[in-house]
C-alpha cells in the first residue's frame, strides 16, 4: 500500500470486496500550504486548493488523504468532487505518472478518534504528473485495521528502531 503506484481508493475496494467511497471533509484555498504542506508543493503554481477526504466504506474509515492542486486547474482535473481522485483523472484516459516522495510515521490525536486505533500511523507522500508537470501532491495516512487484511506492517519493529537513542 506504502510503495504502490496504483489508486489506494481502487486497492482499498479490491482488498474488502466492498465499495469504497470518499467522503469530502473540505476543499478550499490553502494560504499556509507552503508552512504546512509536504516540500514538493513549491513545484505546484499558486494559489493552491487543499482538498481533505475520508477514504471508507461500511462507516469504516480506512483512510486520511489531503491534496493540494492549482486553482486554477482544480476544477478541470476534479470535475466530481465528491469522487475518489483516480475515478477523476482516469476518465479521459490521459497518461498519469506517480512518484512516491515519502513515507513516515504520523502521530495525531483526531486520528486515533477517527480510525479508533491507537498510532502511529503510516503514511505517504506523493506527486501525480501529467505531461512531466506535477498535476498534484497527495498525502494519504492509513488506517492499522488494514493489518487485519494485509498482515502486519512491521510499525512497531520501526518504531523501536526509529525512536532508539543509540
Amino acid at each position: 500500500m506504502l510503495l504502490g503506484d496504483g489508486s489506494p481508493t481502487r486497492h482499498l475496494q479490491l482488498l474488502t470486496n466492498q465499495e469504497t467511497k470518499i467522503q469530502l471533509i473540505s476543499m478550499q484555498l490553502d494560504p499556509l500550504s507552503n508552512q504546512e504542506g509536504p516540500r514538493e508543493l513549491n513545484q505546484l503554481k499558486g494559489p493552491l486548493i487543499r482538498r481533505q477526504v475520508w477514504i471508507n466504506n461500511q462507516n469504516k474509515n480506512l483512510a486520511w488523504a489531503e491534496s493540494w492542486w492549482n486553482a486554477e486547474q482544480v476544477s478541470e482535473n476534479l470535475k466530481a468532487k465528491e469522487e475518489p481522485i483516480w475515478k477523476n483523472l482516469t476518465q479521459d484516459r490521459s497518461e498519469l505518472f506517480r512518484e512516491v516522495d515519502s513515507i513516515s510515521l504520523v502521530n495525531s490525536k483526531w486520528l486515533e478518534d477517527k480510525f479508533v486505533f491507537k498510532g502511529p500511523f503510516w503514511s505517504r507522500n506523493y506527486r501525480f504528473f501529467r505531461d512531466k508537470k506535477p498535476l498534484t501532491i497527495i498525502r494519504e495516512v492509513f488506517n492499522p485495521y488494514l493489518e487485519t487484511l494485509l498482515g502486519p506492517s512491521g510499525i512497531n519493529e520501526f518504531t523501536k528502531l526509529y525512536s532508539s537513542s543509540s
